[in-house]
């Protein structure tokens, strides 16, 4: 088995590995959707690792770059996303083999962290690896009072509407990131980046507004039957403003049908009725080259200050 970083040329035959190893039932892939996650990246190309067997691709690892912030420090960090391994080759630890190089590789070029947030099934071996918990994300649930009874089953299309310059947006991003510094871990937010993650995300569609006073972007998430508008992302600054923030996420739940809201309860408070509770899933940490203080911070998951899109898989 050779391990070597992918390069542009190998795309085609990595998404057929994923699609061989996880289906497309929830989660299409395409080469245009490889390439928005790990090329197009704001923050980076992600580190693409395969494993190769007789010239043919038998497995892929992908981290994908992120930052985070306190205070005046940025952390340079990885989230491990995509991996498979094709189904005739499972069993020969080509997961294990790869992830490990790709942590070597991250902790070469001085990266801080990966993160994650992996399912039951994959969390032990990530343990084994190095991984630590960090803890369980906080999600605020609100009932959608105007439209709990609304339970159509054909979901809108989502829209996104600007009511401002892309210049006032960047002025409310800059004045956004400057509020949110302090000991706690943060993303920052820029022009860039949300049209990057919610605007022309072609794997997820979002319902984003845009004012000269907030951004805010959402999608639907079914449950069982039931469906909860997800606020992943709500910038703002004036306390004013509650209200219209308000008046839009309940036209949303009218629009969509949605019977639940739910949000981040860590960054600003949205001012709806709600409950709050350790309801997300659970955040896996391994450190790369942090030193002990920095450690404190970055591996318990109330030290950070986040958006549900922030830590949400796509």
């Amino acid at each position: 088995m050779i391990i070597k970083e992918a390069g542009p040329s190998d795309v085609p035959e990595i998404v057929e590995v994923l699609k061989a190893s996880l289906g497309e039932t929830d989660l299409p892939l395409s080469e245009k959707i490889w390439n928005y996650k790990h090329v197009e990246n704001p923050f980076g190309k992600s580190i693409v690792l395969i494993a190769l067997e007789d010239k043919t691709i038998i497995g892929v690892r992908a981290f994908m770059r992120w930052e985070w912030h306190k205070n005046e420090n940025k952390f340079s960090c990885f989230r491990a996303v995509d991996t498979a391994t094709h189904p005739d080759h499972q069993g020969k630890g080509v997961f294990k083999k790869l992830t490990l190089e790709a942590v070597r590789l991250a902790k070469e070029e001085g990266a801080a962290f990966i993160f994650n947030t992996p399912n039951e099934k994959s969390r032990p071996g990530y343990l084994k690896m190095g991984w630590e918990i960090a803890g369980k994300l906080q999600v605020s649930l609100s009932p959608a009072f105007f439209s709990f009874w609304k339970f159509n089953k054909e979901i809108p299309n989502y829209e996104v509407n600007y009511r401002t310059n892309q210049q006032n947006l960047e002025h409310l991003c800059a004045r956004w990131n400057s509020e949110l510094k302090g000991e706690k871990l943060y993303t920052e937010k820029s022009l860039r980046y949300l049209e990057w993650r919610y605007e022309k995300n072609p794997l997820q569609r979002y319902e984003v507004l845009v004012t000269s006073n907030f951004y805010l972007a959402a999608y639907i998430k079914k449950r069982k039957g039931i469906k909860e508008l997800r606020i992943v992302e709500c910038i703002y600054l004036n306390d004013g403003v509650d209200a219209e923030i308000k008046k839009s996420i309940y036209n949303w739940c009218s629009k969509f049908g949605a019977q639940v809201i739910s949000f981040s309860p860590l960054l600003k408070n949205l001012k709806l009725p709600s409950i709050k509770g350790e309801f997300g899933p659970l955040s896996t940490v391994r450190n790369l080259n942090l030193n002990e203080v920095e450690k404190e911070t970055c591996f318990t998951i109330e030290n950070w200050k986040y958006s549900l899109g922030d830590l949400e898989l796509f």
